[in-house]
């Protein structure tokens, strides 16, 4: 047999045994890795047939067609390992558009969202939401107690928070609600004094004048009218103010 050819058929199967653990980790690699070994097994492929098919055309040895057997077998088996690094690949593309796809909706769960209160556009995390949704949803099913409870704790977990104004002003409504009428006045003060800007500090002062006829405590009332009319002139509560101003007289 000729000598270089015998190395040929040499180097054909150490090409074919080198690359055989490839299927095996092929979940190892990256893509690029994957990409680089299924190039590097076509070339080999291509060569080896290239090789066989040129020592068949000089010969008709029936030792050499036994070789090139062997050697188109071990072809096929590389193409079949071609096919796993093709498919291990498409499946790890795919795997890493899942992963972020889901990562980038886990971030979107947990980033601040941009929404108006009162008027205002203010960044709420998702738990401020949350905790203020259910302390509203609790008000609403009229259990004042368990949402008295909720706003006081949103009080203080979130005093930052663009909903604090109106948890603190929505606190002061359980309280009336259930006729403790001089803790809805404390806690509608917090509205008047530490966001007099907000538009719930108007609401705030009229639930405090109520508060205030509740107690018998007209003076008070009338003098919590008169603040609301002069300082919100123009909120929907001071229409109101004036109304029940002109009943005291």
């Amino acid at each position: 047999m000729n000598p270089s050819f015998k190395t040929s058929i040499a180097a054909a199967f150490m090409a074919a045994f080198s690359f055989a653990p490839l299927a095996a980790h092929a979940q190892l690699f990256s893509d690029d890795e994957a990409r680089r070994a299924i190039l590097d097994i076509r070339a080999r492929l291509n060569n080896m047939q290239n090789e066989i098919n040129a020592k068949a055309d000089k010969t008709n040895n029936l030792d050499l067609d036994s070789q090139n057997a062997q050697l188109r077998q071990e072809i096929s088996k590389l193409r079949g390992q071609v096919e796993v690094l093709t498919n291990e690949l498409a499946n790890t593309q795919r795997r890493q558009k899942d992963f972020y796809v889901d990562l980038d909706n886990r971030l979107r769960k947990v980033e601040p969202q941009r929404v108006t209160v009162d008027g205002k556009e203010v960044s709420i995390q998702q738990e401020e939401q949350r905790a203020y949704d259910a302390a509203l949803a609790f008000f609403k099913a009229g259990d004042y107690k368990n949402a008295g409870a909720a706003f006081y704790d949103f009080t203080r977990r979130f005093p930052q928070s663009g909903f604090a104004p109106s948890a603190q002003y929505w606190l002061g409504s359980t309280y009336y609600a259930q006729r403790d009428y001089r803790n809805a006045i404390a806690a509608q003060q917090v509205v008047v004094k530490s966001y007099p800007d907000n538009p719930k500090a108007a609401d705030a002062l009229l639930n405090i004048a109520s508060a205030y006829m509740e107690l018998k405590d007209r003076v008070s009332a009338k003098r919590t009218l008169e603040t609301l009319v002069a300082q919100y002139p123009e909120a929907p509560a001071a229409e109101t103010a004036k109304e029940r101003l002109s009943a005291l007289r």
